[in-house]
């Protein structure tokens, strides 16, 4: 069963959500709150796989909530997903900065919800390959003052850094066994440990990390530096 926790500080919003998910045999909606505050606080009680979390909110915004949850350690097996009205903007770059799994519009279709919270859940990244090359243009390719460079890339393997580009053209773990010419659950060992090294929450902060190290560079889209 998968656990998700709303947080909107619209009602309409929050019904509307559950409505959806309360239809699913495989979903529960285990609570909602109006501020990043009371979020935060029944995060740590209900422990949700699954945070769907607004942008804008009263008391407490989705960033430093977001930012919270992915500084627990009781909370590591929560997958914080951003609500936004607007689409890729520099709030929900800041929010995938802040540990965010990746983010969806609110005016998504049901069947499209439904897909994303089972992929958050698994722990996947929900960044489209289209998205995260908007994603790298806007803001990656500009970091901001205090990012980690290339912090932790000496650890991993030729293997692990290849990898991680791959990662960050929003491939699968199948799509890079393909590539690769390797198993699936060889190319997942590959992601899980580079995650490990580099510290990475989930995906969505590996493809961040990936291109504010230079790992790999936006006009290149995939390849590592100089190849």
């Amino acid at each position: 069963m998968i656990r998700v926790l709303l947080v909107d500080d619209q009602p309409l919003v929050r019904s509307g959500f559950r409505a959806l998910l309360d239809l699913e045999d495989d979903i529960e909606v285990v609570g909602e709150a109006g501020d990043g505050r009371e979020g935060l606080a029944l995060a740590g009680e209900q422990l949700p796989d699954v945070a769907l979390v607004d942008i804008q909110m009263p008391v407490m915004d989705g960033i430093e909530a977001t930012r919270r949850i992915a500084a627990d350690p009781a909370l590591a097996r929560t997958h914080v997903v951003i609500l936004t009205n607007y689409g890729m903007d520099e709030y929900v770059f800041h929010a995938l900065r802040a540990g965010a799994a990746g983010f969806l519009v609110k005016d998504i279709l049901p069947e499209d919800l439904l897909h994303a919270v089972r992929v958050a859940a698994r722990g996947d990244a929900l960044l489209a390959p289209s998205l995260t090359r908007k994603l790298i243009n806007r803001y990656v390719s500009q970091p901001l003052p205090g990012s980690p460079g290339g912090a932790g890339l000496e650890e991993l393997t030729n293997r692990e850094r290849e990898a991680v580009a791959l990662v960050a053209r929003g491939l699968s773990n199948d799509q890079i066994a393909e590539h690769m010419v390797i198993s699936s659950l060889t190319a997942k060992t590959h992601v899980n440990r580079a995650m490990t090294k580099l510290r990475a929450r989930d995906r969505a902060q590996l493809v961040v990390l990936a291109y504010e190290s230079g790992l790999v560079t936006p006009r290149s889209s995939g390849g590592q530096r100089g190849e």
